[in-house]
């Protein structure tokens, strides 16, 4: 990874936006991708967009969605202390004590989550698992008023940290999922930028995927555009650590490439197009079974206008929904490449009905 791509991640990472609050990183997306072509938009429901090759066919859609899992403000009380409801699906047990940034108009208000000292807990309380109306947050006012003053009812929040490298060449954040697959496409237009295909190919940076009961973003995006073919990019989730059973949930592993999802929203000749690829090209991958949903933008897509066929390839992602997710940049770059070797391979009249 080039300095100047090192540097775009670090900042989509670092960004705080969770879903239904995207414009920020957004914002970082689309200004990359300026430099990178002429056709940038966005729409009315925040998604942003990069294409190549406009008016070309076959067209390829690639989507990753931006938002991140986060918290909103409900209450706040007379001491001034907040109360808060999560957006997106958050284990309660990791934000007990964690420190928080709050997006409000006037700027970034820092606070922390506070619980009950375990002395004051009973006895018979300590072992029960903390649930959301057991925890606040304290940004240092005194008064419903002071705090008023610095936020509003509705202000979003995020863990904060920053991203950090470890070893074996492996990044954590808080916002992998699914900044990393926002990136991942918008670094796949970066190489057919150097090396056009003759498919037209657009990026989508989707948005309010963690909450999006009803497609998120990517339903209007994919419904918009009308692809003759898409491929969604998101994390799965790493068994190569303690307390998981392969035998429940397959086996993915930090540094093993690119996951190529099989089954429920895929299309079969697609997931074979995707591994006649990754084999042809040499490219590390294992396959994923998803007999039912998806959990990701691949099932409104697959849905949209009238069908399209779709894709997922996922980056293996460690300790998912915590403040500390974890992928190998080796799987980021496999995926990457991937990508850019599918866009390359499509052309003409590409057939993806099953027969």
């Amino acid at each position: 990874m080039n300095t100047g791509s090192s540097n775009f991640l670090h900042r989509l990472l670092d960004t705080p936006a969770p879903s239904g609050f995207e414009t920020p990183a957004a914002r970082i997306w689309r200004r990359e991708a300026e430099g990178l072509t002429a056709h940038v938009s966005v729409d009315v429901s925040g998604n942003s967009m990069a294409g190549l090759n406009p008016g070309s066919a076959p067209h390829l859609m690639l989507a990753g969605h931006i938002d991140e899992i986060g918290l909103m403000i409900i209450h706040v009380d007379e001491q001034g202390f907040l109360y808060f409801k999560t957006i997106g699906g958050w284990d309660v047990q990791v934000l007990v004590g964690q420190r928080v940034v709050i997006a409000s108009r006037r700027g970034p208000v820092p606070g922390v989550i506070g619980k009950k000292a375990i002395h004051l807990i009973k006895t018979e309380d300590r072992e029960k698992v903390s649930k959301c109306s057991d925890l606040w947050i304290d940004i240092g006012a005194s008064t419903r008023e002071e705090a008023l003053e610095r936020i509003r009812i509705g202000d979003p929040a995020v863990l904060e940290g920053a991203t950090r490298t470890l070893p074996g060449n492996r990044l954590v954040s808080r916002s992998i999922d699914n900044r990393i697959g926002a990136y991942i496409v918008l670094e796949t237009i970066r190489r057919l930028h150097a090396d056009p295909p003759t498919a037209a190919v657009t990026a989508v940076a989707t948005v309010q995927e963690e909450i999006g009961w009803m497609g998120g973003g990517a339903l209007p995006s994919a419904s918009a555009l009308h692809p003759s073919v898409a491929l969604v990019v998101d994390v799965t989730h790493a068994t190569d650590h303690p307390g998981v059973e392969e035998k429940e949930t397959g086996q993915c592993r930090l540094g093993a490439g690119a996951v190529i999802t099989r089954g429920s929203a895929v299309n079969p000749e697609v997931f074979e197009f995707l591994v006649e690829t990754a084999e042809s090209e040499k490219i590390a991958f294992t396959v994923a079974a998803a007999p039912r949903d998806t959990g990701t933008d691949a099932d409104p897509i697959h849905l949209a206008h009238h069908g399209i066929a779709t894709g997922l390839v996922s980056v293996p992602n460690r300790y998912m929904h915590s403040p500390n997710e974890m992928v190998s940049l080796d799987d980021v770059e496999a995926v990457i490449r991937l990508l850019a070797a599918f866009a390359h391979r499509l052309d003409g009249s590409p057939d993806f009905i099953p027969r």
